[in-house]
């Protein structure tokens, strides 16, 4: 069985294939015909003629299915060495470092939080923070990973 949806401003119209037959070569004239009818049968939109002038009106927020999108792209912050330790435990903390991940990984999920470090700089870091057993340091296939270290239970 398969379902139209059909939605024309405020009205909505789903019609389902046990109703009648639709099928691949059909579909687009029962989709074109549903449509022709509720450009014909909808109501007129009346303006109050006391109401704000088009200028004030805030459209957006007007519409119920209007979704709002940040930019995509905002240049990421240069951060110093002194700061990386910190956004690493960051990542540690949002569960980053669950899997293994190399410093390239690391570099690139620093930038989607918004922070631009060096991969030499983030490599130092990580190797301090293996060094003093606050993250677990793995090589394979001439790789190294840096992971959380597992939690033990008793």
């Amino acid at each position: 069985m398969a379902k139209i949806k059909l939605k024309f401003g405020e009205n909505e119209i789903e019609i389902e294939s046990r109703d009648f037959y639709v099928d691949n070569e059909t579909i687009g004239e029962v989709i074109e015909r549903v449509t022709t009818h509720l450009e014909e049968n909808r109501s007129r939109i009346v303006y109050d003629s006391n109401s704000q002038t088009s200028s004030s009106i805030d459209y957006l927020n007007s519409l119920d299915n209007a979704e709002f999108h940040e930019p995509e792209y905002v240049p990421p912050i240069p951060i110093v060495d002194e700061e990386i330790k910190a956004k690493l435990q960051i990542l540690e903390k949002n569960s980053f470092f669950n899997q293994p991940r190399t410093v390239a990984e690391t570099v690139g999920q620093l930038r989607e939080y918004g922070w631009a470090a060096s991969p030499l700089s983030v490599a130092k870091a990580l190797a301090k923070m293996a060094i003093n057993k606050e993250i677990i340091k793995n090589s394979s296939e001439s790789r190294t990973y840096y992971f959380a270290k597992a939690m033990v239970t008793s």
